[in-house]
């Protein structure tokens, strides 16, 4: 499993006064502030951030230390990231996206499909990547129907997907 996780990504800024609006990543948009400090993704910089409200599918952050629009789009495209052990553990049957990749990917035959490469949420519902020896990237819906199974100590999981998917 991943030493850190992605909780957001800074967007850009909101405002002249330094906050800034964040993509979350976390189930509860709020939460992006939840665990303490993060870090940017080389882990060189850490921030402390406060919610203060929300816009459009993304929430506005109060970013310790940036206090002027100018500070605030420096920020833009940061990841944000909290340790792992920082988050609460998942409930049964549940699992964080970040535990997922690099997952072997295999068939309901036990064929080798390929690993995940990545998991979106378009709106619709989250959908897996994963890339094959060839390297070509497939996509499939990330559902109970078409992952039947998810076994996160094997660091592999059963697909059954749709006919024509994989074509």
């Amino acid at each position: 499993m991943s030493a850190r996780v992605c909780l957001g990504a800074i967007t850009g800024p909101h405002g002249v006064r330094g906050l800034v609006k964040v993509k979350p990543f976390t189930e509860t948009p709020e939460d992006i502030a939840a665990y303490g400090p993060v870090e940017d993704e080389a882990g060189n910089r850490r921030f402390t951030l406060r919610v203060t409200g929300a816009a459009k599918g993304q929430v506005i952050v109060a970013v310790d230390g940036v206090g002027d629009r100018n500070a605030a789009e420096a920020l833009k495209g940061e990841r944000l990231y909290v340790e792992r052990t920082a988050l609460p553990d998942p409930d049964d049957g549940s699992f964080y996206h970040a535990d997922l990749i690099g997952m072997d990917v295999v068939g309901l035959d036990g064929r080798l499909l390929g690993s995940v490469s990545a998991l979106y949420d378009f709106g619709a519902g989250d959908v897996l990547e994963f890339r094959g020896a060839d390297g070509k990237a497939r996509m499939l819906p990330f559902t109970e129907a078409v992952v039947p199974t998810v076994d996160l100590e094997a660091r592999r999981m059963v697909v059954d997907p749709p006919d024509g998917a994989l074509e």
